[in-house]
């Protein structure tokens, strides 16, 4: 035979030379063929069909619990490679957990409300329809979406309920986040209040600041005059009797033109100096350390007639910059201190429009300026109100430069470029945003609550914080991004101007503005409604039923709740609400791409913190983005979009888990067509193992053939305690999350350990010797042990593959290979020195094929069963290799062996020589006995004992 083939699982490459006398060659109904593609879609079927899932739950039972909180996909278009990632992970988790003992549930989810599906609606349907319409349509086009990617998750061989999945628009979710909302309120977290927020015209609503991105923008920086407005007070701040000329300005720069129309001050830092600089353009006040490159910018000349501290000319005041172009401009802007001025770029100054930025809100509202006083003349749709002078109607963008124009005439422009800067943009619609004043609901990251457990309750953040100090990451990374994120964080703006989300259902007084009083008491009447009916309950209720004679005193908030609150919040509508009975709170791990830290993990933190004091999750495990072969983004316009459904079309699903399994994923993951064909051969390498395992074990029956251990030969303990080792690795290594250690682990044991070693020196053993023989029935006892281990550490990663193989393999054991748990394998007492012993014998192996093969090169043999080897070896090597006696020859697979020993490693080596004696028809060895017994004329001696005799004595291979 030729012991040389390394493919073990072919057995016809094994049997070219046809002979009349028989060997052990047994074949497997599991076929060399994977044929993915067709085999696994009825591999689906099947679980479908005979209620797998129900039944691993039901084994489960008992058992200690094990949750991961499904991150919910939005409900609107078909699944990218990202969300393959996203899943086919979870179900590693998810299956490697319940082999190792636990009851581990998965619950898919959706997120379903929000701006996307609202979107579709009004594309399919027009704008302008009713919101009790939008809802309805909204409602059905969500659940048919959820039909399609349900389908396509389980292509993938996801396991879970797919049979009653949780779904944020399901009555109960929906009722039960409006409870969530009251908690909130009753300690006292949400407050209504006008205060900048981010604001996309595309979306025409308030973004969370887990909604923005950055991406690069190029805008016009200008730098602006305000003419002095109290020359004395100038003078004064200055140490001046008097200034020379009452024409000055202070000069600030904007990337901004379009806020210059809702300016009402001016900041200056209190500490940093500034100069007063006569020009011949008048009088300027610049930042000291600013003023020589604002000068040459200008392309004026100057002389400093003083200087002062920021601290001097508070609350001087301005002109504002346009008040000569028109009349309605006609205003001052006070100069209000600010620690937030820096002197990186521009003046030194910066103008202050209080609805269009936080600090300038801040600052503005810290010198006492009311609400109803800030000026905000830019819509939600992203044009100047109607009624500003000079620039009403004008979308802000294109009004732009309109602004410029109008500062230059007004004489008071002094300087105008463009410049690429980085800019925050919307995280759907990729267009810029602004900071805009409205009216919105938020949460509170520093409020205390006013139900305190005790006097020194935490703030919001506080909570947060500790939260995440208590929370394991992985990678460790991603506890420092969430961390910064929460402590730098604004108030979380809550409320949203949609019709297709959850409502802010609060009834609020028509002249104050207020709240009912009553308000808990509604939330809970309005969540009964909404628990029956819907949101849409909201929309048809009657304010009247509710508030009584109350009613005409107040009227319905037409805002809805972020998004991210309604995923934010399923630790508590769906793990402690609908689905309770398949999770266990906190949960043990959430799982998502690396920018849910600003999205699902961020809100669920905080909602968390908010209404338990602690996070909903004990741990965080955060994957990468998917890239192409060369590292770029996938998109449509380049061309390189990778879709599943293709994947498992072409290749099969087990080969996209694969490649999830054997990539990092705490970086980018690279996938390609190239990279794809490697991961099918490794595939195939692993699946030709497999076969090899089974179709030697086919008649291995172990009620009847069980041998104790010490029975096996030194080579089957020695490859059961590899196999013990490689278990052990393995499992620690699922504990961890790690799954590209385990899939080259199980890779190189595969074609290493087992194809390129053990197997390969097997198979003389398993195909020639007497089929009931000890020494064969030797090696099916640790083949079968180790089958046992390999389809139980491979079935989270290659689902149906071992689903398949474990159908073979135990016929007549459970249904599904998911309701067994982790092989224990056999105690080989001395495992630990039998690989070191044969990691020993491995090298000297690997020197003797390295030989073997020169000497076939040259010609002088064929295959290696034609050699006979002479080794010499000292010291361990030596001990090792007389150990093994007369069966070194197997070993090395070669047809006669000799070791001599030499005294130092330098006169170590190997000596082959091309056998004299002739070839044996069946088990092909060249042996001095072959034609011994007449009768069998093309036999040894070991093959005519082992058909006809007793059977040849072997010990240790």
């Amino acid at each position: 035979m030729n012991q040389t083939n390394k493919n073990p699982g072919n057995h016809k490459a094994e049997s070219k030379e046809a002979s009349k006398y028989p060997v052990n060659l047994i074949d497997t109904p599991f076929p060399m063929r994977g044929d993915l593609p067709k085999r696994e879609p009825q591999w689906v079927a099947e679980w479908e069909e005979k209620g797998v899932y129900q039944k691993i739950r039901a084994a489960c039972q008992g058992r200690p619990r094990f949750t991961l909180h499904d991150g919910p996909p939005y409900a609107n278009g078909d699944l990218h490679i990202g969300h393959a990632l996203n899943k086919i992970l979870k179900d590693i988790i998810v299956k490697s957990r319940t082999l190792a003992g636990f009851d581990a549930p998965y619950v898919p989810g959706w997120d379903c409300h929000g701006m996307p599906i609202e979107n579709q609606i009004e594309k399919q349907f027009g704008k302008g329809l009713p919101t009790e319409e939008v809802q309805r349509k909204s409602r059905a086009y969500a659940g048919e979406q959820i039909e399609r990617q349900k389908k396509d998750f389980k292509r993938l061989g996801v396991l879970g309920d797919w049979d009653d999945p949780y779904k944020t628009m399901n009555y109960k979710a929906e009722a039960d986040e409006i409870r969530a909302l009251g908690k909130l309120l009753e300690k006292g977290y949400v407050f209504r209040g006008l205060k900048p927020v981010n604001w996309c015209f595309d979306c025409g609503s308030a973004l969370a600041e887990f909604e923005v991105e950055y991406a690069d923008k190029t805008s016009p920086a200008i730098d602006v005059g305000f003419p002095f407005a109290e020359p004395e007070k100038i003078a004064a701040a200055f140490g001046l009797s008097t200034v020379p000329s009452s024409t000055g300005y202070a000069v600030i720069w904007t990337t901004t033109p379009w806020t210059i129309p809702g300016n009402q001050a001016l900041n200056i830092h209190p500490d940093y100096v500034y100069e007063l600089v006569q020009t011949e353009k008048g009088l300027l006040i610049l930042a000291a350390e600013l003023r020589a490159a604002c000068l040459e910018k200008y392309g004026l000349t100057g002389t400093v007639l003083g200087t002062c501290q920021g601290k001097a000319l508070e609350l001087v005041k301005f002109k504002h910059p346009l008040a000569g172009a028109h009349p309605g401009f006609d205003r001052v802007a006070p100069v209000y201190l600010g620690d937030y001025v820096e002197l990186g770029t521009g003046t030194g100054i910066v103008h202050s429009a209080p609805a269009y930025g936080v600090e300038d809100f801040d600052s503005c509202r810290r010198y006492g300026m009311k609400t109803a006083d800030i000026l905000t003349p830019v819509q939600g749709n992203g044009r100047f109100s109607d009624n500003l002078p000079l620039f009403g109607g004008l979308n802000v963008w294109k009004a732009n430069g309109v602004i410029v124009e109008a500062l230059q005439a007004a004489g008071t422009l002094f300087h105008s470029s463009t410049i690429s800067h980085s800019y925050m943009h919307c995280w759907r619609h990729k267009t810029p945003l602004i900071y805009r004043a409205t009216s919105q609901w938020f949460v509170g990251m520093d409020v205390t609550p006013t139900i305190q457990e005790t006097s020194a309750s935490p703030t919001l953040r506080q909570s947060a914080l500790q939260a995440i100090a208590d929370t394991a990451f992985y990678p460790a990374w991603g506890r420092q991004r969430l961390e910064s994120m929460i402590a730098n964080r604004p108030d979380w703006c809550v409320s949203r101007q949609r019709q297709w989300g959850v409502p802010i259902p609060f009834f609020l007084h028509k002249a104050t503005g207020e709240l009912h009083p009553r308000t808990p008491e509604l939330l809970e009447q309005v969540a009964k409604l909404v628990e029956q009916g819907g949101i849409e309950a909201w929309q048809t209720a009657d304010i009247t039923a509710l508030l009584g004679a109350e009613a005409e005193h107040y009227e319905k908030n037409k805002d809805t709740l972020d998004v991210w609150f309604d995923s934010g919040t399923t630790h508590l509508t769906i793990m402690r609400g609908s689905h309770a009975h398949s999770h266990s709170y906190p949960a043990d791990l959430y799982l998502e791409g690396s920018d849910q830290h600003r999205g699902w993990f961020h809100s669920s933190l905080l909602t968390g913190c908010a209404i338990d004091g602690r996070a909903p999750y004990k741990a965080l495990l955060t994957h990468g983005f998917t890239v192409d072969g060369t590292g770029r983004k996938m998109s449509k316009s380049l061309g390189n979009v990778i879709a599943p459904q293709e994947v498992s079309d072409k290749y099969g699903a087990d080969i996209l888990r694969l490649w999830v399994a054997s990539t990092d994923y705490s970086g980018d993951l690279a996938i390609s067509d190239e990279i794809l064909k490697r991961v099918v051969e490794a595939y195939r390498r692993i699946r030709n193992t497999l076969r090899f395992l089974l179709a030697n074990t086919r008649d291995f029956d172990p009620a009847q053939h069980t041998l104790p251990v010490g029975e096996w030969l030194e080579i089957d303990r020695y490859a059961v305690a590899l196999t013990t080792q490689l278990q052990r690795d393995v499992l620690r290594d699922y504990d961890r999350y790690e799954f590209h250690p385990i899939v080259a682990r199980l890779q190189t044991f595969c074609s290493e350990d087992l194809g390129g070693f053990y197997l390969d020196i097997l198979k003389d053993r398993l195909y020639t010797s007497a089929p009931n023989s000890p020494a064969r029935r030797a090696a099916q006892n640790a083949l079968y042990h180790i089958t046992h281990a390999l389809l139980r550490l491979l079935a989270p990663v290659l689902s149906f593959t071992a689903e398949e193989a474990f159908k073979v393999f135990s016929p007549n054991a459970s249904e599904t290979i998911f309701t067994e748990v982790f092989y224990t394998l056999p105690d080989v007492s001395n495992g630990a020195e039998l690989i070191a012993k044969w990691e020993l014998l491995r090298q000297v192996r690997g020197d003797v094929t390295k030989q073997l093969e020169e000497v076939r090169v040259a010609g002088s043999i064929g295959s290696s069963l034609q050699a006979a080897v002479e080794v010499k070896a000292s010291g361990n090597k030596l001990v090792a290799l007389q150990s093994l006696e007369d069966d070194l020859k197997f070993v090395l697979i070669t047809s006669a062996a000799t070791v001599v020993g030499v005294a130092t490693v330098a006169e170590e080596g190997v000596t082959v020589q091309p056998s004299p004696h002739s070839k044996c028809e069946r088990c092909w060895h060249y042996r001095d006995d072959v034609g011994s017994d007449t009768a069998h004329p093309t036999l040894c001696g070991r093959c005519v004992s082992n058909l006809f005799g007793d059977g040849e004595q072997r010990f240790f291979a």
